[in-house]
């Protein structure tokens, strides 16, 4: 009988990295309430491919704390549109895409739906399928656990190889 791998806990709000988007140590807020991860940009159209006429999703990232990917355009070729439910009980058609989420060192690939969160304080949502994907219990009283545990185990291995740096 194979074993389930034990859970990790998060705290309420983590530092992630995007690596399929270029973005590292993303803060990213942790909800247990929505389903769907949520990732803020602007200026979404289609437009078709100039070689296949088929339908490609144009955006712009927009991450305040990253000014290198700030309004930043990106292009998904593969991606979809659902209703989805905002925190306000609306329900709004939005484009979904798939992406890649490391956490403790490990990549997840989960759905993000693309929102103007603007008006909220995290640019990035977690949601409960990537939670439950990758194992996670949540402790809201806790801030950057998968992010300072990375640190840690980054510390031991450049303590171990006897590196005169030290950690990074």
């Amino acid at each position: 009988m194979k074993k389930r791998p034990d859970k990790r806990l998060l705290g309420r709000r983590e530092r992630i990295d995007l690596p399929a988007l270029g973005l590292p140590g993303v803060v990213a807020k942790v909800d247990t309430g929505a389903y769907t991860s949520a990732i803020h940009c602007a200026d979404l159209h289609l437009a078709p491919d100039p070689a296949t006429g088929q339908p490609v999703l144009h955006v712009r990232l927009l991450d305040p704390e990253h000014p290198a990917t700030d309004g930043q355009p990106l292009a998904f070729r593969e991606f979809a549109q659902r209703n989805i439910r905002s925190s306000n009980g609306e329900v709004q058609a939005r484009y979904v895409i798939r992406t890649v989420v490391r956490l403790y060192g490990e990549d997840f690939e989960t759905e993000f739906s693309l929102a103007d969160r603007s008006d909220l304080r995290h640019p990035v949502l977690l949601g409960r399928a990537l939670l439950r994907q990758g194992r996670f219990v949540v402790d809201v009283a806790r801030r950057d656990v998968a992010y300072q545990a990375e640190r840690r185990a980054a510390e031991r291995i450049l303590k171990a190889s006897g590196s005169p740096d030290g950690p990074v």
